[in-house]
């Protein structure tokens, strides 16, 4: 019998087909021949755990492999901080970082919010090109919002 996620899982599918998302088809096939092969059990919950932070790293390692190539180095870092462009970036950099930590503590705790910001994070990318790394601001943006909202409660 076909379970309400796998539903799910096909819906997606046809949104990833439809709005030509390679990651959202990826990823969509991927977990549904994961739970075709019965690794849904236990294996979900664990790639729930740790798979943000496997993101997170491979993220990184894309981001910092101009600097192992060569591309950029020490010359190039210190020419960028003559612009006023890098120093906004850099401090857009630290602001993210926070926000993202705000946003790990909220996914991990509050399983409603996930579930909406996961959708939001779908539609983006389904429906408006936009990257998958969404949930991770997005929970970072909405605990902070969450935050100011108590505080003036």
């Amino acid at each position: 019998m076909i379970s309400q996620s796998f539903i799910f899982l096909l819906l997606l599918l046809v949104i990833g087909a439809i709005a030509k998302n390679q990651s959202i088809l990826i990823a969509v096939i991927v977990l549904m021949i994961l739970k075709l092969i019965g690794f849904d059990s236990k294996g979900f919950s664990f790639l729930q755990s740790k798979g943000i932070n496997w993101g997170v790293t491979i993220i990184t390692i894309a981001v910092l492999a101009p600097i192992a190539s060569g591309d950029i180095g020490f010359k190039e870092l210190i020419a960028s901080f003559k612009s006023p462009y890098a120093w906004i970036a850099l401090i857009s950099g630290v602001a993210v970082a926070l926000l993202a930590k705000g946003g790990v503590t909220l996914l991990s705790k509050d399983p409603e919010i996930t579930t909406a910001l996961a959708l939001g994070t779908i539609l983006a990318v389904s429906l408006f090109k936009g990257v998958a790394v969404g949930p991770l601001i997005g929970a970072g943006i909405a605990y902070m919002a969450m935050k100011i909202f108590e505080f003036f409660k």
